[in-house]
């Protein structure tokens, strides 16, 4: 506690000269300093309390509270843009992965095409070449 007993002080115009601050100042600095003894989690922006009128303080508080929505506000719709950027990148992302996977499939469906080609004539090679060899055992054999 700053002060143990409650006292009230008068000053005579030197001292008040000598501060710079006027009387009601003063009184005012000082009531805000009984108010903290009395309750101090009352007093939660310090002079602010007691040098401010109510009406100044509502009108700090609409202007800070416009600016903090205004703030929001502006957060909000950078967060919007990069999602939507990101959505787009992810589109076009999508797209081309997409298109990718066709020209893939294409292309596994014509190997597949052609190595059945392959082994189809590969068969027939083989059955050619088993009569050949019939033919040339048969030569052989007489």
């Amino acid at each position: 506690m700053l002060f143990h007993h409650k006292e009230t002080f008068k000053f005579s115009c030197p001292p008040v000269l000598e501060t710079m601050l006027s009387e009601s100042e003063i009184h005012d600095l000082f009531s805000l300093i009984n108010q903290w003894e009395e309750d101090p989690s009352s007093v939660s922006h310090g002079s602010n309390r007691a040098v401010y009128s109510t009406e100044e303080r509502k009108m700090r508080r609409m202007h800070s509270n416009r600016e903090s929505a205004r703030r929001s506000r502006c957060r909000k719709k950078r967060h919007l843009e990069n999602i939507t950027r990101e959505a787009n990148r992810l589109r076009i992302q999508n797209r081309e992965l997409k298109n990718r996977l066709s020209s893939t499939m294409h292309h596994h469906l014509f190997l597949s095409l052609q190595n059945e080609k392959l082994k189809s004539e590969s068969i027939d090679l083989m059955s050619k070449l088993l009569d050949l060899y019939q033919i040339l055992g048969t030569m052989l054999s007489q």
